[in-house]
């Protein structure tokens, strides 16, 4: 009985030594693994002045609308988070306000050469005041919503267009359908 018994725990030793080598080797390579994934990740920026082309234009439909679009000119994705700031015109003295019920599901992410959209309401029958501006200033956002950096300038189509109490800027979006269904 002393000799089985002696087998079986050699046997059982022997066993718990490969399981253990086992574990060992599958950990470092899903270590390794891991690693090389982070490694091949691109990192993913936050969207600014700097790694983008901004336009605005006026759109048929519906009226008192422009289309700001974001397209990535850098060599990394980048995330367009919540909405831009904007001036209408120089002496603008607050932002264009935010419509919050057209928040995403999701941060809208462009990779290289794609593009983000924000719907621009200039004006409304029911708002008070306002002017024709010939320029708007856009302000990128960061994750906690704060400024980014500088404020790119950009000249409003025809000359000018006609902003009152009323206007609101979308937050960004994926398509120029969702960004002007506002």
């Amino acid at each position: 009985m002393r000799i089985a018994t002696r087998f079986v725990s050699r046997a059982a030793a022997s066993s718990m030594v490969v399981a253990a080598a086992l574990a060992l080797v599958g950990v470092q390579a899903a270590e390794q693994t891991a690693s090389a994934a982070t490694q091949k990740a691109p990192s993913i920026v936050t969207c600014t002045a700097a790694n983008t082309k901004l336009t605005v234009t006026k759109v048929s439909r519906p009226i008192n609308h422009l289309l700001l679009k974001a397209t990535n000119t850098g060599t990394k994705p980048c995330y367009a988070y919540i909405a831009p700031f904007l001036r209408a015109g120089a002496d603008a003295q607050a932002p264009v306000a935010w419509a919050e019920e057209t928040t995403p599901q999701a941060v809208v992410t462009l990779k290289p050469g794609k593009s983000a959209y924000a719907g621009i309401t200039t004006s409304t029958a029911d708002g008070e005041g306002g002017g024709k501006e010939k320029t708007l200033g856009v302000i990128f956002t960061d994750r906690k919503g704060n400024a980014t950096n500088k404020e790119k300038t950009l000249n409003l189509p025809n000359g000018g267009v006609f902003f009152n109490s009323t206007a609101t800027v979308t937050y960004w979006q994926d398509n120029a359908k969702d960004a002007l269904s506002w």
